[in-house]
């Protein structure tokens, strides 16, 4: 029998796994791992319980439960102002990770090029190479992680299939400005790219700030697919529930690959969002819960020796060291969590090819005791 021949032989097990599990190992504080450590909403799990108790256990429609994708389409011209059509725009996934996976299975094919911006969510590089397509990686430039679009440009070719985005970012906090939003629509406009844009902490941005989504912009959302994550919005991550929105005839492509993958998604789940969805407080208020949860942490940050960036969204903010320590960032982080009992994610590990600015992410979507016990300990670092 001849030897497997991997399809993806440089992939080996996450950083995320890595780490978290040597926080359990060492009984550490786990602010790296990006899910909330609070309880999710009781009124929302009591309608999962009676969507189930109704009997909504069997497939729901292979593009989703129908009142979900209607309500979702409601409030994506509430808040964007454009119509998408519930039934032939929106499509109900098994989280947001397979939202993306399966764009980009429905368009790539083998030799199109990927523009994809370091650094960024571990997920993306993999899913263009299954594809037998090709990464274009970009750097985000330092210490802001803002994005050099002559760069952008430099890097289009014949060959280029589409750009990846993702606002607010994973893991640095940056998001994409107006200013951003014209360049986009300068350099795609008259080429043949498509933009995924990974828009999964859609509600989790800060300061005053509006959310450039591409379903903002009628220009860019014809050529987009638009991926988003009920697990952030609700603090539920392993309820593993999303979707995507794209328009009519790329979402006829996307639904090829997502009939024959999983078909459909979690039906108790969708019934019970359906209702919840309506709650708009509940989502609009999210980024204000969030945030007050980021400046309680960067107050207590003033305790240790890092200097920490700024996050304009998402669950994570950077913390530079390189002023104290010399140490490779896996390093850093592996000492941290070892001798001072906290896990973090090294930056360098979001990149394709490591770049080591000295630099460690921290999720501070977590109660206001687990912050505390954690820069009890950071203080102490040196």
């Amino acid at each position: 029998m001849s030897s497997l021949s991997s399809k993806l032989p440089q992939v080996g097990t996450t950083i995320f796994t890595v780490m978290s599990s040597l926080a359990k190992e060492c009984d550490a504080v786990n602010l790296g791992q990006g899910f909330p450590d609070f309880q999710m909403s009781d009124a929302l799990i009591a309608r999962v319980n009676e969507a189930m108790l109704k009997g909504h256990n069997q497939y729901a429609h292979m593009n989703g439960y129908v009142p979900l994708r209607e309500i979702i389409a409601e409030k994506i011209l509430d808040l964007y102002k454009n119509p998408v059509n519930p039934e032939t725009e929106i499509t109900i996934t098994p989280g947001g990770t397979y939202a993306i996976y399966t764009s980009l299975t429905s368009i790539l094919q083998p030799g199109d090029e990927v523009i994809v911006f370091q650094p960024g969510y571990d997920s993306y590089i993999p899913n263009i190479l299954i594809n037998h397509a090709v990464p274009i990686l970009i750097p985000l430039q330092f210490p802001h992680y803002t994005i050099d679009w002559e760069l952008v440009r430099k890097a289009i070719t014949p060959r280029t299939r589409m750009i990846m985005l993702n606002s607010p970012h994973n893991p640095t906090g940056s998001i994409l400005s107006r200013e951003d939003i014209q360049e986009l629509k300068s350099l795609v406009r008259e080429q043949e790219i498509y933009i995924l844009s990974d828009e999964v902490y859609e509600h989790i941005i800060f300061d005053g700030q509006a959310h450039e989504s591409m379903l903002r912009y009628p220009e860019l959302r014809e050529r987009s697919f638009v991926c988003f994550s009920f697990g952030k919005v609700y603090h539920c991550t392993g309820w593993k529930i999303g979707y995507c929105v794209t328009p009519e005839h790329l979402m006829k492509e996307f639904r090829k690959v997502h009939q024959f993958n999983c078909f459909s998604t979690d039906t108790p789940k969708q019934v019970a969002l359906a209702n919840f969805l309506k709650k708009k407080e509940a989502y609009l208020s999210l980024g204000t819960l969030i945030q007050q949860k980021r400046d309680y942490f960067l107050d207590l940050m003033k305790q240790t020796p890092f200097k920490m960036h700024h996050s304009h969204g998402s669950y994570f903010i950077l913390g530079s060291y390189g002023h104290f320590s010399e140490e490779k960032e896996i390093d850093f982080a592996i000492r941290i969590t070892k001798e001072y009992g906290v896990a973090s994610i090294p930056v360098s590990a979001f990149y394709n090819t490591p770049v080591d600015n000295k630099v460690l992410r921290f999720c501070f979507c977590k109660k206001e005791e687990t912050l505390q016990r954690a820069v009890e300990r950071l203080a102490r670092v040196h």
